[in-house]
C-alpha cells in the first residue's frame, strides 16, 4: 500500500504561483483559500503544506514533507546556517530564474569587497563566499529594505537577489558581481534516482514531463522530398521528425517535436529553404 505523499510550498510570494501551477499541470488537483496551510488533493493521495519559504528546507529535512519547492538560494543559505539540513535538490523547476548578486551605488568607485560593509538577506552564503576567497569584509544581515543600505550609510554595498535588475534601477544600484544563480528546485531527503516509493517516481516524472513541455513545439511543415534533409537540420533539438508522404507528388508532411524554442528566425529559415504551410504548437505535457 503506498503512503500519501505530503509536499511543502511557498504559501504566498512570488514561488506560489508557479508551484501551484506546475502540480495543477501534474494532475493534482487542489484549492487554496484564506489563511489555511494545509490543503489536501482532491484526487490524489497528497496534502500540499502551504508555509513560509524559509522553513521549507527544514520540514523536508526533518520528514514533516516527502517533497518540497523552494528557492536554491534558500535552500544554500539554510543547509549554510545549519547543519540539520540534509534535503537536497534533486529537480531543477525552470522557473523563478534569478541570481543572487552584489551591487553598489551607480556613483560608488568601489572595486573590491575588501574591509567594506555588506548589507544582505543572506549572511551565510555571503560570509561563505568571502571565505573562499579570503576576503575580509563585515557583514550585516538585514531582512527587509537592503536596497536601502548604501544610502543611509549603513553598508557600502548589497548582497541581494536579481532577476530582471528593476529594483536596482529603481535605487540607482548598479550590479557587479554574482554569487550563485537560482531557480526553483524540488527537494527531498534523498536523491530521485535512490527514492523507492513508486508514488513519488510518478510524481517527478509528471513533473519532468510538464517542465520538459514547457519550451516545446509541435511544428507541422510541408516541403519537398529532395528538402527533408535540410529541413530537419534546422529544425530546434528535434530528435528524429516524422515524414508522411502527401498526395501530391514528392510532397511530404514533417512533424517534429522540437525540445528548444521555435522562433521567428527558426521559421523564416524553414521558409526560405522551401519548408511551407508552417504550424508550431504549444505542447502541454510530454511522458519520456
Amino acid at each position: 500500500m503506498q503512503s500519501k505523499i505530503t509536499i511543502a510550498i511557498q504559501r504566498k510570494g512570488r514561488l506560489f504561483e508557479s508551484s501551484k501551477k506546475l502540480l495543477i499541470k501534474s494532475g493534482i488537483n487542489f484549492s487554496t483559500s484564506g489563511e489555511k496551510l494545509l490543503a489536501r488533493s482532491s484526487n490524489m493521495d497528497i496534502d500540499i503544506l502551504l508555509v513560509r519559504d524559509d522553513d521549507i528546507p527544514s520540514l523536508v529535512s526533518k520528514g514533516v514533507a516527502d517533497l518540497g519547492i523552494v528557492g536554491q538560494n534558500v535552500l544554500a543559505e539554510q543547509a549554510a546556517t545549519n547543519r540539520q539540513i540534509t534535503a537536497k535538490s534533486i529537480l531543477k523547476l525552470g522557473f523563478s530564474k534569478c541570481k543572487l548578486a552584489f551591487a553598489k551605488p551607480l556613483n560608488s568607485k568601489l572595486r573590491s569587497l575588501k574591509n567594506k560593509t555588506i548589507a544582505t538577506s543572506y549572511p551565510a552564503l555571503v560570509k561563505k563566499y568571502l571565505s573562499k576567497n579570503n576576503i575580509n569584509a563585515d557583514v550585516i544581515k538585514i531582512n527587509g529594505s537592503v536596497e536601502l543600505t548604501p544610502y543611509i550609510g549603513i553598508a557600502d554595498c548589497i548582497c541581494d537577489l536579481v532577476s530582471s535588475g528593476a529594483t536596482l534601477d529603481a535605487n540607482n544600484l548598479i550590479e557587479f558581481k554574482t554569487l550563485m544563480e537560482s531557480e526553483a528546485v524540488l527537494i527531498s531527503t534523498v536523491e530521485s534516482k535512490k527514492i523507492s516509493q513508486i508514488n513519488i517516481i510518478n510524481l517527478i516524472k509528471r513533473f519532468e514531463g510538464v517542465i520538459n513541455a514547457a519550451e516545446s513545439k509541435y511544428v507541422m511543415l510541408n516541403a519537398q522530398s529532395n528538402a527533408i534533409d535540410k529541413i530537419c537540420k534546422l529544425l530546434p533539438g528535434a530528435d528524429s521528425p516524422t515524414i508522411i508522404p502527401l498526395q501530391k507528388d514528392n510532397k511530404v508532411a514533417i512533424h517534429a517535436l522540437c525540445k528548444e524554442p521555435v522562433f521567428w528566425e527558426t521559421m523564416e529559415k524553414l521558409k526560405s529553404n522551401g519548408a511551407s504551410s508552417i504550424l508550431v504548437l504549444p505542447v502541454e505535457k510530454i511522458l519520456n
